[in-house]
């Protein structure tokens, strides 16, 4: 891009990101310490540190790209990611707290007592952290790409160094400040660009801010194309494009119609609910899966475990409800500009760059849009850095704790190095991945395996292990293999991609009903201590001896 100050901005953010970990190895000696922070951080330090490791990849660029490709219809997206946390309040924050334990598994073990449910938990916990981890990493390849045009794998080979130092040394109370930290960057990131973004005027003399009745070329523009299209021209005309074709337009010029991807009005209205692949269905699946799959995700609920008590774990969730809020708005606003500004990115399928483009297409190479540029490009690497730090810190915790069986400090650097290695040698092999379509199905994974187990574990005293088993295995496997299907499976179409791609909306409800009805058939297998842990969940700790 010819911007001299992009490698500087990230090289910046890394170094600072680096600095802060080393700050908190000193205060990291103990277990407790790197798997819990010593349950000693307070709801407003720890709303910050939640804020920087939960918006991840898809929230700093998947969701202004979806917005661009697909219209309103991708505003549940960003509504689902804040309202999550609405259900975080209600139903889990404070009794898992309470609990007393340290990883999902061990909440297994507490609530119900069995160990192969803790195992399967631990896998669960592992499969869904590293889904969850290859977008973040295959994220930052893309963005360091596009915005030095260096080799898609330098990206992701940064980040995961940088994450897997970190993480090793200090563990959650280095990555604590870190993620803090990066939560107010990322915010700054996107919040400075988008003023001068909407103070802008297009030719027309409309605001920028103002809905395009249709996309047009801005400048003469050449397009290279990324991904296999078919494209309708202004004059009718439908043509064939492949990865590598060039198409060059002048000023002015309309923005060829992408076939499958909404125009004009039908880009500023919901979809049609009848529409082939089950629009309306499509919808209701993804609100399920982001709502419910937050309090399924191990790297968020690790971070409820290092609040001092429940009621420090709830007023945690609250500021997190307000600064998770306040970010989302951004990315809708940047999707909204993005098609004034960066048009041509549904042409190339390269629409999870629109945040890293937007500053320089709107306001040019001048100074001010070369710093805006890198002050973005530097956010979307601390979104990488800290949801990093966050995934890799609850895997690792798993897999120090289950798998290599002594939970030390020495176990928990080994699991750490195992943990990211796996997913950054993934991420490397599958630079395509949609970010958001994958982070979603992540969503999907966690509300149909831990999202059941918690609400029915905490609030419903007849959950038994094997029910709690066989939901995970009949609600969360599935949701499993469709994840995997979509990733690298082959091609589907009508209802059968609807169902894979969207799994949520069928495999919840699944899960819950397993988990119930084998519970009841198992009755026999209820813990006996049950009346005691279920206070042991509720109680206020002023109340207890």
């Amino acid at each position: 891009m010819g911007n001299p100050y992009i490698v500087p901005g990230i090289v910046a953010v890394t170094l600072v990101t680096a600095a802060i970990g080393f700050y908190g190895l000193r205060l990291a000696r103990t277990t407790s310490d790197f798997l819990v922070a010593s349950r000693t951080v307070s709801p407003t330090w720890n709303a910050s540190a939640i804020g920087g490791e939960y918006l991840s990849a898809a929230s700093f660029l998947g969701v202004a790209g979806m917005i661009l490709a697909e219209g309103v219809d991708m505003l549940w997206y960003p509504v689902g990611f804040a309202a999550g946390y609405l259900a975080l309040l209600l139903f889990v924050a404070g009794p898992l707290r309470r609990s007393g334990a340290f990883t999902l598994p061990d909440f297994c073990e507490v609530r119900l007592g069995s160990r192969r449910l803790r195992k399967l938990a631990t896998v669960f916990v592992i499969f869904i952290g590293w889904l969850y981890l290859v977008p973040q990493l295959q994220g930052a390849g893309l963005t360091l790409s596009t915005v030095t045009g260096s080799p898609y794998e330098l990206g992701a080979v940064l980040v995961g160094a940088v994450v897997i130092t970190n993480v090793a040394l200090g563990g959650m109370r280095a990555i604590t400040f870190v993620q803090a930290f990066q939560y107010w960057l990322k915010l700054t990131a996107l919040a400075v660009p988008a003023i001068f973004l909407v103070l802008q005027w297009q030719a027309d003399g409309r605001p920028a801010i103002t809905p395009p009745d249709g996309p047009a070329f801005r400048t003469a523009t050449t397009v290279v194309i990324e991904e296999s299209a078919t494209l309708t021209l202004d004059d009718g005309t439908t043509i064939r494009v492949r990865p590598g074709d060039e198409l060059s337009f002048a000023a002015g010029d309309p923005v060829p119609r992408v076939a499958g991807v909404p125009d004009g009005l039908d880009w500023l209205l919901p979809g049609d609910p009848a529409q082939e692949g089950g629009g309306l269905f499509a919808t209701y699946s993804l609100i399920l899966a982001t709502f419910l799959g937050t309090m399924g995700l191990p790297h968020v609920l690790v971070r409820f475990y290092t609040n001092p008590d429940g009621a420090a774990a709830r007023r945690t969730t609250l500021v997190v409800l307000a600064l998770v809020g306040l970010f989302y708005l951004f990315p809708t606003l940047y999707g909204v500009l993005g098609r004034v500004y960066t048009p041509q990115l549904v042409m190339t399928g390269q629409t999870d760059a629109t945040v890293l483009l937007l500053p320089g297409a709107a306001l040019g190479d001048g100074l001010t849009g070369q710093l805006l540029a890198a002050l973005v490009a530097a956010g979307a690497f601390a979104a990488f850095l800290s949801t990093s730090s966050g995934l890799l810190t609850s895997v690792a915790g798993v897999i120090s704790t289950d798998v290599l069986g002594r939970g030390s400090v020495r176990d928990f650097r080994l699991a750490t190095l195992i943990a990211g290695l796996v997913p950054l040698v993934l991420a490397i092999n599958v630079a395509g991945l949609d970010v958001s379509q994958v982070v979603g199905l992540a969503f999907a994974v966690a509300a149909s395996s831990f999202c059941p187990l918690l609400v029915l574990g905490i609030w419903w005293r007849r959950l038994t292990d094997a029910g709690a088993a066989a939901g995970i295995v009949a609600g969360g496997g599935a949701a499993v293999v469709a994840a995997l299907i979509t990733v690298a499976g082959p091609p589907l179409a009508g209802w059968p991609a609807t169902l894979v791609a969207h799994p949520a909306a069928w495999t919840v409800p699944l899960a819950f009903a397993v988990m119930v009805l084998v519970s009841l058939a198992t009755r026999r297998r209820t813990p006996l201590d049950i009346g005691a842990t279920m206070l042991r969940l509720h109680a206020p700790e002023s109340l207890r001896l």
